[in-house]
């Protein structure tokens, strides 16, 4: 019986068809990028304080800008280093009171007249020094003690990840890779225009949850598809480089939200590819591996006619629909008690869900943390995203010489270190700081990357496709935390999240040593020759005598 792989052979395994559908799919990465981190611009949190209707006739009347009429209402707070202007508390003051004219509000005159004036909130709103730019931040008021609706709305979009990456892989499954794809960008298009509409915070919370849970099973879909219609020794490389993409849209997001001040319309330039990509309905075929799956082996031979026409090939004629089988021949049933039910295993499933989580914890709050510890966010995100680009060169250029192993467990342990150095770094080392926090990305970036391909290597056929799903699944609750565990820790100490994530990353590398090395080693195809690989290695071995011995 032919499959899929003997046809490769002859429609080439890489060939111009599926370089161009690299093409195409590799693009689906780049506005990802935007709606991952996209956070860090639409929902900037700028320089705040209370707004007094009170004082706008004095501040009018004596030509105060914003600092100085800043200066005159809030009151002064404890800082750890000095006594800074506080962003939720306002002096309460009767500004139309005649002893207040503009010559004697001085400085001097305003800490001795109101160092014992009574305090209040900001019952009349915010004022930002933002320079005409807006986030949702800004326009929802969500600062003080509305600031934690900031990390909910990152974790909603985690909360649809899950979701989507749950369904939409069954949907795949199920109806077929293309459709999944222009679906899931249908609902990407939607759901990205209604977040940029949205008319209220509740509102935008749920049309964040329903993006997310398009734009991640969409993703997933496209990898799976080009993996499935290139040969073996190409799906990591391809895999690899498609994730790469995604650091492309790290460094385009800047230079957009940069000439794009506006959250909303910054939203609409996220979506808009999106909807293009309903294009692609012209552009790329169903997988023919699926539909061999399904027994629709006529439409399977069709496309691989023409992936072939594509390639300059030729399918030749003994390869016949009456031959041709797919790949499914194991009809062992998969469920999540394979993942645990015995010792190594068991040890594989939760060291390799400890190293998604931490990839999503650790990764996503670098990439917040730049919104939150002053500088310039637009050229310091910039800076950060020009050095993921080295990490799948680095993979490429590792995995094949030194393995999987070592490379993955150097990369979750320099990011832990890079954690532990910046947090301890005092801010007159700036460019110490900013180099070091640069590695961590990188480091951070490989693990990520690194996961995905050795999650697939260490578990059998039958089980594999179940058992990335279930680990990945942690990535997406890795998410929903990042945003609390960012944000609220580093209202007590800015510097006290990168302890945490320099924490779990250097246990999520030793963790990873007790993993077994997988490169140059078959793909196991039981849990048998998970438990037991010397077995399969002894009985080779006598199989090999034997001949040997026959021979003579």
């Amino acid at each position: 019986m032919t499959t899929f792989d003997d046809i490769l052979e002859e429609t080439g395994k890489f060939g111009l068809c599926q370089k161009r559908i690299f093409g195409l799919l590799c693009l689906v990465s780049m506005p990802f990028a935007g709606v991952y981190v996209g956070i860090v611009f639409q929902g900037f949190t700028p320089e705040h304080w209370c707004r007094d209707p009170g004082l706008n006739q004095l501040s009018e009347n004596c030509g105060w800008g914003q600092l100085e009429t800043r200066r005159h209402i809030v009151s002064l707070v404890n800082d750890s280093a000095d006594a800074i202007h506080a962003q939720c508390e306002r002096y309460e003051v009767d500004w139309n009171d005649t002893g207040l004219a503009c010559e004697v509000m001085k400085a001097e005159f305003i800490s001795i007249s109101f160092s014992r004036a009574p305090v209040l909130g900001c019952k009349d709103g915010w004022e930002y020094d933002y320079e005409g730019r807006t986030s949702f931040v800004t326009e929802f008021d969500l600062v003080c003690g509305n600031s934690w609706m900031v990390d909910m709305f990152q974790s909603m979009l985690n909360v649809g990840f899950l979701a989507g990456s749950i369904v939409m892989g069954y949907l795949a499954d199920r109806f077929g890779r293309k459709m999944c794809f222009l679906l899931s960008n249908l609902l990407n298009g939607v759901a990205g225009i209604l977040v940029a509409i949205s008319p209220n915070y509740i509102a935008l919370l749920v049309f964040r949850v329903l993006y997310g849970f398009g734009v991640k099973g969409g993703w997933v879909t496209a990898y799976v598809l080009i993996t499935e219609l290139v040969g073996v020794e190409y799906r990591r490389m391809v895999g690899v480089l498609l994730q790469m993409f995604f650091s492309v849209g790290i460094l385009i997001l800047p230079l957009i939200a940069y000439l794009i001040p506006n959250w909303r319309w910054l939203q609409v330039a996220i979506t808009v590819p999106y909807i293009l990509f309903l294009l692609y309905y012209w552009f790329i075929p169903e997988s023919p591996r699926w539909l061999l799956s399904q027994n629709n082996i006529r439409k399977a031979v069709h496309i691989t006619g023409q992936i072939a026409k594509e390639n300059g090939k030729t399918l030749s004629k003994n390869i016949e629909v009456d031959t041709l089988t797919g790949d499914n021949t194991d009809i062992t049933t998969a469920s999540f008690l394979d993942l645990i039910r015995t010792p190594k295993m068991r040890k594989y499933t939760f060291i390799l869900m400890f190293n998604w989580f931490t990839s999503a914890v650790v990764y996503q709050g670098l990439i917040m943390r730049l919104g939150i510890q002053g500088g310039n966010v637009y050229v310091d995100f910039l800076i950060s995203g020009v050095v993921e680009f080295p990490a799948a060169f680095l993979i490429l250029f590792t995995i094949e010489r030194i393995g999987r192993r070592i490379p993955f467990a150097t990369a979750n342990i320099v990011s832990g270190v890079a954690c532990f150095v910046v947090a301890f770094t005092p801010d007159s080392l700036l460019w110490f700081k900013m180099f070091v926090a640069c590695i961590g990305r990188l480091g951070i970036t490989m693990a990520f990357e690194m996961v995905v391909f050795v999650n697939t290597e260490l578990y059998p056929t039958f089980v594999r496709n179940l058992g990335v799903s279930a680990c990945s699944t942690l990535c997406d609750i890795g998410g929903i935390v990042a945003p609390f565990l960012l944000y609220r820790l580093a209202v007590i100490w800015l510097e006290l999240p990168l302890i945490i994530f320099g924490v779990i990353a250097f246990v999520a590398g030793a963790l990873v040593l007790m993993l077994p090395e997988t490169k140059g080693v078959p793909l196991p195809e039981t849990i048998d020759d998970i438990e037991f690989p010397n077995r399969k290695n002894f009985y080779l071995q006598c199989l090999v005598k034997k001949l040997h011995i026959e021979s003579l």
